[in-house]
């Protein structure tokens, strides 16, 4: 009789076994070898470009060199396709010998790839993926993005204080948009506003139009829209025209519908829009201008977004625990990961060692035109704000 074919799990298995230890080879190798793997084509290609600068924006910055080697990125292309993204970790981890993963522009994307860094045992910082289930999904997964959760509950707060006490919510129809639905409602009707429709729109090819005029049909204060980054612009486009802005439907969101990098594009139809989130290009620090001036050297007419500073920070908390253990992988290198504290271009940042989430402030943001150009102008701040999903 012929022998059962291995199923993915042990096809799995069997190749990390092949590498026991696979950071221990990468340890022996002249260069420390860091995998990542971004959404360069298809639908979220925007995301992956901005990962892949604010990933060599770090380097740029700071050197390529640590603990006496050089810091070789391993950049792979997963298309948006989760089994793409548990393949090139695979071959990342048993064949090129990475000591860490890094990126997953999805929450798909990650969860595809949790199984590789357990069984191998690399750390892997989620530079995306802001479902507040993912860090669970792995003891080696490490958060340098976000949460919809932590990012929502300031915009549900602030609405029912500022005359928005009826809301339709619409967001796309996968893990961090059910967690930003999920956090919005919770929030805003304990601050006794009312939420009269959940709308669902699909993750893929997206047709906002036919969602927004049940929006308007129903009469709300207002929208609160979260969409996965890139698509904010085909929303407010449609948004203008179903006329809910005259009819006087506010607008607001997580920070993804109004992302730094698309304020331009969607033009004056933006002005006014107020959102939550962690990051701005206009957030006043010094630490920030460097990095937006930077970014702006390296790529110039660019503007970064959160996605940009989620790969830097990503990078930084990579070299920074690559620093402290001389190179060591492995347990020893996720040990280093936790617990860091630093100063990003978003405001202070911690890396809860016994969560390895990340705490962060959140900014209440209105957009305006700043010299010249539109940005969303931080107005209000929630200090050290963890994922309400999880214990810290």
């Amino acid at each position: 009789m012929h022998p059962h074919p291995l199923n993915r799990r042990q096809a799995l298995a069997a190749g990390l076994a092949l590498t026991a230890s696979p950071w221990a080879a990468a340890q022996a190798s002249a260069t420390h070898r860091i995998g990542l793997i971004f959404s360069m084509t298809g639908p979220f290609a925007s995301t992956g470009r901005q990962l892949e600068a604010g990933a060599r924006l770090w380097l740029a910055q700071n050197g390529d060199t640590v603990a006496g080697k050089k810091i070789e990125l391993l950049i792979r292309d997963d298309g948006g396709v989760a089994d793409t993204a548990r393949r090139l970790a695979q071959e990342l981890v048993v064949n090129d010998k990475v000591a860490v993963l890094g990126g997953f522009s999805l929450t798909p994307l990650a969860l595809s790839v949790a199984p590789v860094a357990t069984q191998s045992k690399t750390p892997a910082v989620v530079f995306v993926a802001a479902t507040s289930s993912v860090i669970a999904a792995s003891p080696y997964f490490v958060r340098s993005s976000f949460t919809l959760p932590q990012v929502t509950l300031g915009v549900a707060e602030w609405a029912p204080k500022n005359g928005i006490r009826k809301v339709i919510t619409l967001v796309s129809d996968y893990g961090p948009g059910i967690d930003a639905e999920t956090a919005f409602r919770d929030r805003f009707t304990l601050s006794g506003g009312q939420v009269l429709n959940s709308l669902r729109v699909p993750v893929r090819n997206p047709d906002f139009a036919p969602f927004l005029q049940r929006v308007r049909d129903e009469k709300p204060d207002a929208v609160f829209v979260f969409l996965p980054a890139g698509v904010g612009t085909q929303m407010m486009k449609q948004f203008q025209e179903r006329g809910l802005h005259q009819a006087g439907i506010k607008l607001i969101g997580t920070g993804d519908v109004t992302e730094d990098d698309i304020l331009e594009e969607i033009g004056d139809a933006a002005l006014g829009i107020v959102t939550s989130h962690h990051y701005s290009a206009a957030h006043p620090s010094p630490a920030n201008q460097k990095f937006v001036e930077a970014y702006k050297r390296l790529y110039p007419g660019k503007r970064p977004n959160y996605m940009a500073v989620a790969a830097y920070d990503g990078m930084r908390i990579i070299t920074t625990a690559l620093k402290a253990t001389q190179g060591a992988g492995g347990d020893v290198l996720l040990q280093a990961m936790k617990g860091q504290q630093f100063e990003s271009p978003r405001g202070p940042v911690l890396i809860n060692a016994q969560t390895r989430d990340i705490v962060q402030d959140v900014y209440i943001r209105r957009v305006e035109r700043k010299d010249g150009a539109l940005y969303n102008v931080e107005f209000e701040t929630l200090k050290s704000v963890s994922d309400p999903g999880r214990k810290s």
